[in-house]
């Protein structure tokens, strides 16, 4: 069976966190609306689901249509390996995704702070000082968060596990989007939080990862996505 994911053709967004641990598994699947007519099949989706989901990203999966990325990534996690199988332990990951996700929306809140229904031209002084209590206050709270659990009671490899999970491919992907979004506090921040770097480089050596990663699979970061680089918020 192949997977379908319906997601937005041309930014990484929410879904890539989808796509990175389809890939980490080995999963076939469809990226819909990166075919031919997709985005008709994409809206049509929304519409005539008996559980249709709110927004993509939305995944399915023989006849069931599963939304919400981290309601997604704990199904995966289960039919792939991609988290424990204990009950704690599948919770615990789920934990960690749902805290991926606050950041992820934070994230997001930097450059729309307003309204995402404003370009960011129309709230670009608001913009300005979301990001700068987001870099001072807010990023380190959540970095010192993800440390601890990398450091305490002493140094791991992975979140969870001895092994990757799902919240191990997403906190890659939430490091690689701030490097790009911005890069002067990410050179800072990183060498106050040295546990970090080394879990995105371990991930990025995974082999269905580096080989994803160096696909045209992988759309760039650009300035439609969740992630964006605008200089003046990076000072």
């Amino acid at each position: 069976m192949a997977y379908e994911l319906f997601y937005w053709p041309s930014i990484q967004g929410r879904g890539e966190f989808v796509r990175l641990a389809l890939e980490e598994a080995g999963a076939e699947y469809v990226d819909v609306a990166r075919r031919h007519g997709g985005m008709d099949l994409l809206n049509s989706a929304l519409d005539t689901e008996t559980h249709p989901s709110f927004a993509p990203p939305f995944l399915k999966a023989g006849e069931m249509t599963i939304g919400q990325v981290a309601n997604i990534l704990l199904y995966l996690g289960e039919q792939h390996g991609l988290a424990p199988r204990t009950d704690p332990g599948r919770l615990w990951t789920h934990q960690l995704q749902l805290t991926i996700a606050d950041l992820v929306a934070e994230i997001h809140d930097t450059h729309h702070p307003i309204a995402t229904s404003l370009y960011y031209e129309d709230q670009k002084p608001e913009a300005q000082r979301r990001s700068a209590d987001f870099i001072e206050t807010r990023l380190p709270k959540f970095f010192g968060y993800f440390s601890r659990i990398l450091t305490n009671p002493e140094a791991r490899d992975w979140l969870v596990s001895e092994k990757p999970t799902y919240a191990d491919l997403s906190l890659f992907q939430v490091v690689e989007g701030l490097r790009y979004a911005f890069p002067n506090a990410m050179k800072r921040l990183e060498g106050e939080y040295p546990a970090l770097g080394p879990l995105r480089d371990r991930v990025a050596a995974r082999p269905n990862i580096a080989a994803y990663l160096a696909s045209p699979r992988r759309v760039p970061f650009n300035e439609n996505g969740i992630f964006r680089h605008y200089p003046e918020l990076d000072e």
